[in-house]
C-alpha cells in the first residue's frame, strides 16, 4: 500500500461515500497517512444537523441498510482515531453552501482548499469517489 493515500470525495451516493469511508479507515489502520477532502455533493453530510446517510445509488446501497455495516460517518472518524486521517472540507463548497467552519461535524480538520489537497497529495495517491 502506498505510504500516502489521499481520498477525493464528491459523490452524494451512499455507496461511493461508502467505499471512501471504508477505505479510509482500513489504509489509517494500516498505518498509511491519510487526507480526504470532501466536495460536491458529499460535503453536506458532513454538515452538522444534516442528514447522517445518504441515498443508495443502486440496490447494493439498499442492501447495506438492512445489515449490521458501519455508518460512513463512524468510519471516517474510526480513520482518525486509528490512524490520524485528516478530513477536511472543500473551502468553496463551503462558501457555495454558506457554511461556517463551525458549522462542520466536530471531527473534521476544517476548510482546505483545492491547490493545497492536491500538493499535499502529490508524493502519493490521490483516488476520486
Amino acid at each position: 500500500m502506498a505510504d500516502k493515500l489521499s481520498i477525493l470525495c464528491v459523490s452524494g451516493a451512499h455507496e461511493r461515500i461508502q467505499m471512501a469511508a471504508m477505505a479510509a479507515a482500513t489504509a489509517a489502520a494500516g498505518g498509511t497517512e491519510v487526507t480526504v477532502f470532501f466536495s460536491m455533493n458529499a460535503l453536506p453530510y458532513f454538515v452538522q444537523g444534516t442528514a447522517a446517510q445518504a441515498p443508495a445509488e443502486g440496490d447494493f446501497g439498499r442492501r447495506m441498510a438492512g445489515k449490521n455495516v458501519p455508518s460512513f460517518k463512524r468510519l471516517f472518524e474510526q480513520a482518525k482515531e486509528l490512524g490520524g486521517a485528516r478530513l477536511y472540507a472543500c473551502s468553496m463548497a463551503l462558501d457555495v453552501l454558506g457554511v461556517e467552519a463551525s458549522g462542520l461535524e466536530e471531527y473534521l480538520d476544517g476548510p482546505l482548499g483545492l491547490t493545497r489537497f492536491l500538493s499535499d497529495g502529490a508524493e502519493g495517491q490521490i483516488v476520486v469517489f
